[in-house]
């Protein structure tokens, strides 16, 4: 049985939560390849909102089970916690959450090194040690999940640890927040502390999924962040440490790339992005905040306002492509209901005279781009008790072709909502 992938179009925030929630329902295991904690996605059920960090969105889901794979790193400490949330809200997690013996340990001590770096100040993170804890794995010094359950080992491993930070923080002129002795003895009581729940959840997660697949079982594979927070393909360097593309699901699970049958692209009908990197079709400050307050443009984890923009079809045509999508999913479409009339970016005009019908690389010369922006008909009428594709209005039609056209990709379910029950069947056939 394929496996089927949800993947961000954008920067994130399309709104993947609900998409997996919703595709849950019908599988066997939902697994998480990427991304840290960093990564929120807001799942609303029966008049409840979950904000899930870390744990997948089919959680609220009886009948999957769950996995975060070793493309991810994971803070323990939250990851624990995060459940116990769950499980206090009446979620079934027990025998339902396993993370990869492989996944590489988020430290009390990385965000500190984000902060001495200044990278959450350049690049405009969440401050979570994400980008610091990729490096750790990069230079094949970081700690995973398996050194957790070897009391002895991971001990030298924290002494190795703590000796690089002592010299990063004498290099930067600084002494640690706290003494470095210290720091080992507590994160290493910490650990202690949690081994006995951390072990049964502990396992090697590419022969549970690989067992699955032997057994014809459905596996969704759920992305963070999105498409252009990639860290080749994205805005670089406004980017995220990891892989955001539906490749991850190949390299951050285990998961031979054969198998990633059906991806499914997530976009919301306009755009926004979090933090710091050129976008080409943001409004001005002015113009946003009708948007902004109307979408309820705000980060899941952090709070912090999103920027915003129209869609940006150029951005929508790279992500097709280098995802290899067999079809869209637009959310949010609910929100541009009063708006007209509705611009729409189809290509970028630059400097040189030069025009891109998708984005170029480098960043700079993005930077330097303006969006060639066509006013389509908008409407109206509110969208929020749409249940049925027919029912919606004609010019929200329109809008849908268009972006199916222009992007050469069929657009199979659309989200009016944020409840459960707001997301509609498209025909199977191209929008007329």
């Amino acid at each position: 049985m394929p496996v089927q992938v949800v993947v961000g179009c954008q920067w994130g925030d399309e709104g993947k939560g609900k998409i997996v929630d919703t595709f849950a329902r019908r599988a066997d295991w939902v697994a998480r390849w990427g991304g840290g904690s960093n990564a929120g996605h807001t799942v609303r059920v029966g008049g409840e909102t979950f904000i899930l960090r870390l744990i997948p969105s089919g959680i609220l889901n009886p009948r999957p089970k769950c996995v975060i794979g070793h493309g991810v790193v994971a803070d323990p400490v939250s990851m624990l916690d995060e459940i116990d949330r769950l499980a206090a809200r009446g979620v079934a997690v027990d025998g339902r959450i396993f993370v990869s013996e492989a996944a590489h340990v988020l430290l009390p001590s990385h965000p500190w090194i984000e902060a001495l770096g200044g990278q959450d100040v350049r690049v405009g993170t969440t401050k979570r040690g994400i980008g610091p804890a990729y490096q750790d794995k990069a230079a094949r010094v970081g700690i995973r999940f398996h050194d957790l359950m070897d009391a002895k080992g991971l001990r030298r491993r924290l002494e190795e640890h703590a000796h690089r930070l002592a010299l990063l923080f004498k290099g930067a002129d600084q002494p640690p927040p706290i003494p470095l002795e210290q720091a080992v003895d507590e994160w290493d009581a910490t650990f202690t502390r949690l081994r006995p729940r951390l072990s049964p959840l502990v396992a090697d997660t590419v022969e549970l999924l690989h067992g699955a697949l032997a057994r014809g079982e459905r596996i969704l594979c759920e992305g963070a962040q999105g498409t252009f927070l990639d860290l080749d393909l994205g805005t670089y360097p406004f980017v995220t440490s990891s892989t955001t593309t539906a490749a991850g699901a190949a390299t951050g699970l285990g998961l031979p790339p054969r198998a990633l049958r059906e991806v499914y692209g997530v976009c919301k009908a306009y755009s926004t992005r979090v933090g710091a990197g050129p976008f080409p079709t943001e409004l001005s400050a002015v113009e946003s905040v009708a948007l902004r307050e109307k979408g309820g443009e705000y980060g899941s984890v952090t709070g912090r306002p999103r920027r915003v923009g129209w869609l940006d079809l150029p951005q929508l045509r790279q992500a097709v492509r280098v995802n290899g999508l067999s079809s869209l999913i637009v959310t949010k479409l609910d929100i541009l209901s009063g708006m007209d009339p509705l611009p729409i970016c189809t290509a970028y005009d630059s400097d040189d005279g030069l025009v891109w019908r998708t984005p170029p690389l480098p960043n700079e010369r993005l930077e330097r781009c303006r969006p060639r922006l066509e006013a389509m008909s908008g409407w109206s009428e509110s969208l929020c008790d749409v249940r049925r594709f027919e029912d919606l209005p004609s010019a929200a039609k329109t809008y849908l072709a268009r972006i199916e056209r222009e992007a050469d990709c069929p657009i199979r379910w659309v989200s009016v909502g944020s409840e459960r029950e707001a997301i509609l069947r498209a025909p199977s056939k191209r929008i007329r």
